[in-house]
């Protein structure tokens, strides 16, 4: 299932990041490509330790940990630290599946990556191309959200970033285990929570029907 989470950043919060993002230390994302993936991996990542990947991957976890609907979609018991990547000139990541469990640097903690998320930190009108593209059982979909909205999906589903031909697509990225591993039980207490907390702005607390659910 592939959840659009709006607003995780306001534009207030965006800017900042990008202005402490825009004067980083980028490098070559390849350097952190799995043996098959360095060969259509091509775009600029922050190395793990920059102090300004972990100040700023900290904030963002913080910021999600208050999110409900992060919470209710992904019921995250771990999150990978997020890392960040910038595609430009040409920029891209070919058809690749992300690996299934990721060692958190510099620890002996590992995380099983049930959920994958893409958090942009550049509005589409920046930059052409850049597409996430995800398949699914229902084919490719193409994902270029607004800066401060993110993306999650299955860490199993095959995906890509198109070639960007014009300015610069900025991104977070990290991978969840959830509490729930299985993704059609995940799907299926997310759509029961949705359902409850939409009944909730129409029914009372106490009300039969929101009691079941």
């Amino acid at each position: 299932m592939l959840i659009p989470i709006h607003g995780v950043l306001s534009a207030d919060e965006v800017q900042l990041l990008r202005e402490r993002l825009d004067s980083a230390a980028w490098q070559d994302g390849t350097a952190t490509a799995g043996t098959v993936a360095r060969h259509v991996k091509r775009n600029e990542q922050l190395d793990d330790a920059d102090p300004v990947a972990v100040e700023l991957g900290n904030a963002i976890v913080r910021r999600l940990g208050e999110h409900p609907l992060f919470i209710s979609a992904a019921l995250p018991a771990k999150i990978y630290p997020p890392k960040f990547n910038r595609y430009a000139d040409g920029g891209t990541y070919g058809a690749h599946v992300d690996s299934a469990i990721m060692q958190v640097p510099g620890t002996q903690v590992s995380v099983r990556t049930d959920l994958s998320a893409t958090l942009f930190l550049a509005d589409p009108e920046a930059y052409d191309g850049g597409a996430l593209e995800i398949e699914g059982p229902f084919g490719i979909q193409p994902v270029k959200l607004a800066a401060g909205d993110m993306v999650l999906y299955p860490s199993s589903s095959l995906h890509r970033v198109t070639p960007v031909t014009r300015g610069a697509r900025v991104a977070a990225f990290f991978w969840i285990e959830s509490m729930v591993r299985d993704e059609g039980e995940r799907s299926l207490l997310f759509d029961l929570d949705q359902s409850i907390q939409a009944l909730q702005h129409t029914l009372p607390p106490d009300d039969p029907q929101i009691l079941k659910l």
